[in-house]
């Protein structure tokens, strides 16, 4: 039987909270009189009222339209600030986004030039060095840029994971080291990387604890120990060589299952709405225990259907554009999380393009994004940006990214002009329906 989410009655809601709660007039005894205190519980009320109102419920005329494929995709570019660049800090935008992916040290920047209005990529190096969005390898164990109050969530999920399924048998065959030992020797660890250290230092430091053991043990031990990369005053604030220092120190651990729960909203603030095996690809944790968690979640989620009749889950009042929304093109950085970020990554890739655009090796090029979907590649290239379009595009669309690679060009002027030129092998393999050099 189909059904759907119901809206939260926004009038009588007001009205029975400003009657004193929802169930008609309070009597003197309980109502809440102080206004401090007043405006704190109509705002606990109506969080509770909102929830309860949007849970699912039996549509008795079967009439529900599930979601199509572009509404999907017009909800990710929303809430990926793709169909609009805001006006945002750059912490903000990071939080709003949720996570960027960041192997290669430029994406972080291109990602955010994307997305927000007159972006400098000095707030991204100001918000690096002060700590305020951070550079770790979190999710999918890769490389990713977060807000610094994401991070040890993020952290504790995707260690907490790697203890309860693997860590105890690997950890010791890796290293050589008992589990005990270990324990002492994260904690010394920790402590070692109180400054910033290279990569080198850092081996030094095991090889005196571990002796033979030592070489192996720091491509172990760096998975679960609490550390971030360190800015390093290169062109995009990181070189190719890293250096790590210890995180700052966390607040109590959630718990796994609060720390899980916390990833789930959060994901879904950023790329929802999206299926069980969506948030289980975007974290890689099996798909089991995110139903679990998911089911753990009822009183706070909203069920859907998308294509397919695919049962999708979401965050009640959460954006859901209409699927004739404008989608602007866009010239996406190698890596976008927006590429990555699902099981079903025909939202924004058309399925003949994945082998395209995402190498056997994992290298995931630089995009055209024309109407919301990978159309093509782009590269910098003497005299312009070079881009490859995989089918015939219209004009207009073409008039679309040669004002985006107009912009593009000038913003890399001043720190990488010939950006991911390392890269360039892949484009003597790639078909297409049409070459233009966009000038700058």
């Amino acid at each position: 039987m189909a059904r759907r989410a119901v809206e939260p009655r926004g009038l009588e809601v007001e009205q029975q909270l400003a009657d004193g709660g929802a169930g008609g007039s309070r009597s003197p005894a309980h109502r809440v009189t102080d206004p401090d205190r007043r405006v704190s519980w109509i705002h606990a009320t109506n969080q509770r009222l909102l929830v309860c109102h949007a849970r699912i419920v039996t549509d008795p005329a079967g009439d529900h339209t599930p979601l199509s494929a572009r509404q999907l995709n017009r909800a990710t570019l929303e809430r990926q600030l793709l169909r609009r660049r805001e006006a945002l800090p750059v912490p903000d935008a990071v939080r709003r986004v949720v996570a960027l992916q960041a192997q290669e040290p430029a994406s972080p920047y291109l990602a955010l030039w994307n997305r927000i209005g007159t972006f400098d990529p000095a707030g991204l190096d100001a918000a690096f060095t002060s700590g305020s969005v951070v550079k770790a390898s979190l999710m999918r164990f890769t490389l990713h840029a977060v807000h610094a109050d994401d991070y040890p969530t993020f952290h504790e999920v995707m260690t907490g994971r790697l203890w309860a399924s693997r860590l105890d048998d690997t950890r010791s065959s890796i290293t050589g080291v008992p589990i005990a030992e270990s324990d002492a020797l994260l904690r010394h660890l920790v402590e070692f990387l109180g400054r910033p250290r290279m990569k080198a230092e850092i081996e030094a430091f095991l090889q005196e604890r571990l002796g033979d053991r030592g070489p192996g043990a720091w491509s172990a031990l760096r998975t679960f120990t609490p550390l971030l990369h360190a800015p390093t005053g290169e062109t995009w604030s990181f070189g190719l060589r890293p250096s790590f220092v210890a995180a700052p120190t966390r607040p109590r651990p959630l718990g796994a299952e609060s720390a899980l729960r916390h990833l789930v909203r959060r994901y879904l603030e950023g790329f929802g709405p999206a299926s069980i095996p969506d948030i289980a690809q975007f974290a890689l944790l099996q798909r089991t225990v995110v139903r679990q968690a998911v089911e753990s979640m009822a009183e706070e989620l909203v069920e859907l259907e998308g294509p397919g009749r695919a049962k999708l889950y979401d965050l009640p009042g959460a954006q859901l554009p209409p699927e004739d929304a404008t989608a602007p093109p866009r010239l996406l950085p190698m890596w976008d999380s927006v590429l990555l970020a699902y099981s079903d990554r025909s939202r924004l890739i058309p399925p003949e393009y994945r082998p395209l655009i995402t190498r056997q090796n994992g290298d995931t090029l630089p995009t055209l994004l024309v109407d919301g979907y990978v159309a093509g590649v782009w590269r910098p290239v003497e005299g312009g940006i070079e881009a490859t379009a995989f089918h015939a595009l219209s004009s207009a669309s073409w008039d679309g990214l040669a004002g985006e690679a107009q912009a593009l060009i000038a913003f890399l002027a001043e720190r990488d002009p010939k950006v991911y030129r390392r890269y360039g092998h892949w484009w003597a393999k790639l078909p297409s329906a049409e070459v233009r050099l966009l000038p700058g």
